[in-house]
């Protein structure tokens, strides 16, 4: 028990040590992804936006009929969209992290978890800007009396998937990034993960739209996507004003948060055990 206590107090100071670089890391890097932009970090804004209506225009006359499923069809999407974009972006980042800064590993001696960790941080970041998007979305439809979203004080309810999100994207990347030292192909296969990832989950349709019967063996595995409980979670929320004590919200809730505490865990432990050799691969 000592021996963890200390062990866990060592990792605890180092990571103290070097706060103010894992800082300047997330700054850094929230930076270069607009560098050369003319819009800059306005794209944050813009890019969700515009993928929005160009979805919601495609796919508003085939998912986005009923009204007693779809409250609001842009809303619904731009939810969906958002924390979807959010989860594959920072776990992109950071499963390119150690690679993109190999140069600095084989000069200085930092810590390499600081690299996946602030990939992860800045995309969370960005993230949270873009939810400005949400508001002023929201906003435009209730003001022009356009199928309005009765926000209620339970939107604050969105903070438990966007932490679950958060921790979940930080544990795949971590896993990704140990990997992709070893394997570079894992990037390409992932790029192909994350698109069946899209239709797996339920962004542009209603899950009814798949006519499977409540509890077949077919929505089971689909709901086995820890991603299809958070984005429902998210929605809720901010659309239908829900809280999670429903039950099977509940075991949503239960299941995503343990599998990313479980990816979380899987992810720091590997990272560890094969952190040393990088420098061989990189």
């Amino acid at each position: 028990m000592n021996r963890i206590r200390t062990a866990a107090r060592s990792h605890i100071d180092n990571f103290m040590k070097y706060r103010f670089l894992l800082r300047e890391l997330v700054n850094k890097n929230i930076k270069l992804q607009y560098r050369s932009s003319v819009l800059g970090i306005f794209w944050t804004f813009l890019q969700p936006l515009l993928t929005m209506i160009v979805l919601a225009f495609v796919f508003m006359n085939v998912f986005g009929k009923d009204s007693s499923k779809v409250v609001n069809y842009p809303v619904y999407l731009l939810c969906g969209r958002l924390l979807f974009n959010f989860y594959t972006t920072a776990t992109k980042r950071a499963m390119t992290s150690i690679r993109r800064q190999s140069s600095m590993i084989k000069k200085v001696y930092v810590p390499k978890y600081i690299y996946p960790l602030s990939a992860v941080l800045s995309s969370f970041v960005t993230f949270l800007i873009s939810l400005t998007v949400l508001v002023v979305v929201i906003l435009f439809f209730n003001l022009r009396g356009m199928d309005p979203i009765s926000v209620t004080w339970r939107v604050v309810y969105i903070i438990v998937p966007i932490l679950i999100t958060l921790v979940l994207s930080l544990g795949v990347g971590m896993i990704l990034a140990t990997v992709s030292v070893f394997f570079k192909d894992v990037e390409n296969l992932y790029d192909v993960f994350c698109l069946l990832l899209f239709y797996l989950t339920p962004i542009v349709y209603h899950p009814s739209r798949l006519n499977f019967v409540e509890g077949s063996l077919q929505l089971r595995i689909l709901k086995l996507n820890p991603l299809y409980g958070l984005v429902g979670m998210f929605r809720a929320a901010v659309i239908w004003g829900k809280d999670f004590s429903h039950n099977w919200d509940m075991v949503l809730m239960y299941y995503t948060s343990i599998f990313a505490v479980v990816m979380l865990v899987v992810g720091f432990w590997l990272f560890y055990r094969y952190q040393d050799k990088f420098i061989l691969h990189i």
